[in-house]
């Protein structure tokens, strides 16, 4: 990052560019925002630690859900030590995931948030958090709101 870029900015910086990658469906340019020891943690779900992890992570994902992330908010602490980020995802359920209902191509829409601590300029924890009960009702059936 630009040493001309006070820490809150080049936090921001970071965490758009981590996006970005997601929006492209690029994993390894996400990747190449974390620490190698990241710890990436999903509501309802367990620590993944590292850069492998989550990159399998990554690859599971574009196999079960086509997603984009709209209306995106990121903020960070003046320090640049820590980030947030609200957004909704749009998406669809490809293939059936472990414990989750069948998948058809449902279409979905649900509010989200993530939150992320930084060291030395990358990304060293990212925690991710939305309604599952929301995501499955809407999977089981129910319309996905407007």
């Amino acid at each position: 990052m630009p040493d001309s870029l006070d820490p809150r900015t080049a936090t921001e910086a970071l965490v758009r560019r981590y996006y970005d990658g997601f929006a492209r469906g690029d994993a390894e340019a996400m990747a190449a925002c974390l620490t190698d020891d990241v710890a990436h943690d999903v509501n309802q779900g367990g620590r993944r630690v590292g850069v492998e992890a989550f990159r399998r992570f990554c690859a599971h994902m574009a196999r079960c859900y086509d997603e984009r992330l709209e209306d995106m908010v990121i903020l960070a602490s003046a320090d640049g030590d820590r980030a947030a980020a609200e957004f909704v995802v749009s998406g669809r359920y490809l293939a059936t995931d472990e414990g989750l209902p069948p998948a058809t191509g449902q279409a979905y829409r649900l509010p989200a948030g993530a939150f992320f601590a930084i060291r030395d300029g990358r990304i060293a924890r990212v925690t991710t958090y939305y309604n599952l009960a929301d995501w499955t009702a809407q999977v089981a059936g129910g319309a996905p709101p407007a």
